[in-house]
């Protein structure tokens, strides 16, 4: 993005909760997550193909915090539609758009169907009003979002015991939702509780989210962590210094299967040979009913350059060819619980999930 497209804005907040999204005077400010945790940067997004890169290229990232922030490209979206015959096509051509920048985060999809049903309910209205609505509907789904994390979060809190250490991989804070985070959040939770003991924040290859993220969050919430390399994860489970792991969730199946960031497979593996509890946190949204087990999850491939690469810094041999998956998939047998807003999940999840979902206020 242009300099033009770089704006300063003030940290955003819903109720006193901080937001890398934010509406502001009739524009979208995205954090772009690039640049952290060297500088706080602010994307100002003012038109659908601005929301759409700040997706696929990880400025704003986290299935949750996607979700909402293809909410508020739908409105983006529609600005600037003068008649009533031109918002159906306009919007089918922004939903398409966003739904084609990244592919495993089912809340993309699932945002992007509500926008369509909300659209759908007003489109016969002027296309102001047909603005409004949806950026009402926006700004709802951003605050249910936010609270949805913290009933995440105490939910989860209740799992833990008084010092624990817990492990976690990627980035599921606030920077991944609309605030407070789901793995992050039930570790700010658990601090909040006086039952966190310390954190244990992997690197994340091969763009280190962990490095750069994770651990910039805890920094700014005042909870004690301790970042280790990815490999380090077996040999800390082995002298008994992790008690416990959260991660997050990009999608998951019907059968409990999870679709997350590359390396918590391993993690998970490494939790179940050395007995300690492995928890996904997620909101139900991050449930897919139409996916019956992690075989049908598409595992986005991105540029082999972010692996032969160090931020532009080239750390393998010219020739060198790289594969560069950004998911993988832990078996539904290697969670110990899924930790929702609506509780907690346990095994056998065919049954819980479904119970879940079908409990599921609608909207």
């Amino acid at each position: 993005m242009s300099t033009a497209d770089q704006a300063p804005a003030p940290a955003p907040s819903l109720d006193d909760v901080f937001s890398p999204i934010a509406w502001r005077d009739g524009t979208l400010y995205l954090l772009d997550q690039t640049r952290l945790p060297k500088e706080e940067v602010w994307l100002r997004c003012d038109t659908p193909q601005k929301v759409a890169d700040a997706i696929y290229r990880l400025s704003v990232r986290g299935a949750p915090a996607i979700g909402v922030a293809a909410a508020y490209g739908l409105v983006v979206g529609l600005q600037g539609v003068a008649r009533r015959e031109d918002l159906g096509r306009r919007f089918d051509e922004v939903a398409e758009l966003l739904l084609r920048t990244r592919p495993t985060a089912v809340n993309l999809r699932w945002a992007i169907a509500r926008g369509r049903a909300v659209f759908e309910g007003c489109r016969d209205q002027e296309p102001e009003t047909v603005r409004r609505t949806l950026l009402d509907w926006a700004h709802e789904l951003h605050a249910r979002d936010v609270e949805t994390n913290r009933r995440i979060g105490e939910h989860g809190a209740a799992l833990f015991a008084p010092g624990d250490r817990v492990l976690t991989h990627c980035n599921a804070g606030g920077l991944a939702t609309g605030g407070y985070g789901t793995a992050v959040g039930v570790i700010t939770s658990c601090h909040r509780h006086g039952r966190l003991g310390q954190v244990w924040v992997d690197e994340t290859r091969p763009l280190l989210q962990g490095a750069r993220l994770t651990a910039w969050e805890l920094e700014r919430l005042g909870i004690p962590y301790r970042l280790v390399t990815d490999s380090s994860a077996g040999a800390l489970m082995a002298r008994g210094l992790v008690d416990r792991v959260v991660v997050g969730a990009d999608r998951i199946a019907r059968n409990g299967d999870v679709a997350n960031k590359i390396g918590t497979y391993v993690v998970a593996v490494l939790a179940k040979r050395h007995g300690v509890p492995f928890y996904v946190a997620a909101p139900l949204s991050t449930i897919d009913p139409d996916t019956p087990s992690g075989d049908a999850i598409p595992i986005e491939e991105r540029a082999p350059d972010e692996v032969t690469e160090v931020f532009g810094t080239r750390v393998a041999p010219a020739a060198t060819s790289a594969q560069n998956f950004a998911f993988d998939v832990t078996p539904a047998e290697l969670v110990t619980a899924i930790i929702t807003e609506a509780g907690v999940l346990t095994p056998p999840y065919e049954e819980s999930i479904g119970a879940a979902l079908a409990e599921r206020p609608p909207g």
